[in-house]
């Protein structure tokens, strides 16, 4: 049985990563691209690669786009939310405009969120529905308040607030979706080396989709409402 997987944000960077190789494993993917011409070019480079894949316009601040997007999706196996946005540019938290934290959150949250609510009929109806939400660390209250750490120093409030807000609703949808086949876990990819990460990042894409690819691909998951990464559990 094909593995049907909509990844949002794929037509670069993690997003296409993911589509390479969980698409490489054997899924069937939807790239989901919010410019359509973009993710038609990136299912070309699958499609040259061996992957099995079709370009969806998915612009997950757009309700109408979603809702379209759905319509040509008739089975979903797996959802993985890693369209994602950060426009801080290390402002202080004090000075960061309310316009930059609605941009982070429109994008990271809500759209997260919109796009999870009008696929979870078609999860719920596979026979083991997978959402995964791409977080990060820095979103990590138990780590931002820790003075040790390189998260502490940060400053990106609004994202990652937003990234904390992925996290709650991680939480509380699992809890909702407990005794369903539905699993929702959160994944920190780390900060990797794209164009999304401002480039210089310490870990490599491939590196960064790891965790995400092991919870895409295993057999029997179990794991519900968990925070994790390649070293195993991050502290919420």
């Amino acid at each position: 049985m094909t593995i049907n997987t909509l990844i949002t944000g794929a037509d670069r960077g993690m997003g296409y990563e993911l589509a390479l190789e969980l698409g490489l494993k054997g899924q069937s993917i939807y790239v989901g691209s919010r410019n359509l011409a973009r993710g038609q070019a990136a299912v070309a480079r699958l499609e040259a690669a061996g992957v099995q894949a079709q370009a969806v316009q998915l612009d997950v601040t757009d309700h109408e786009s979603i809702a379209a997007a759905k319509t040509s999706i008739p089975n979903l196996d797996i959802l993985i939310n890693n369209a994602g946005i950060a426009v801080d540019h290390e402002t202080k938290p004090s000075e960061l405009s309310l316009d930059a934290i609605r941009q982070d959150f429109n994008v990271n949250y809500f759209g997260l969120i919109d796009v999870t609510q009008v696929f979870l009929p078609l999860l719920k109806a596979a026979p083991a529905g997978r959402i995964l939400n791409i977080s990060s660390a820095v979103g990590s209250l138990t780590l931002a308040s820790d003075a040790s750490t390189s998260i502490h120093k940060l400053q990106a409030s609004g994202y990652q607030a937003s990234k904390s807000a992925v996290n709650m609703f991680t939480v509380k949808l699992a809890a909702e979706l407990e005794g369903t086949p539905v699993t929702v876990n959160a994944v920190n990819p780390g900060w990797v080396d794209t164009s999304f990460g401002g480039g210089g990042g310490n870990r490599t894409v491939q590196v960064g989709v790891a965790r995400t690819v092991e919870l895409a691909t295993s057999d029997a998951l179990t794991d519900s409402g968990t925070f994790s990464d390649i070293d195993g559990i991050v502290p919420w």
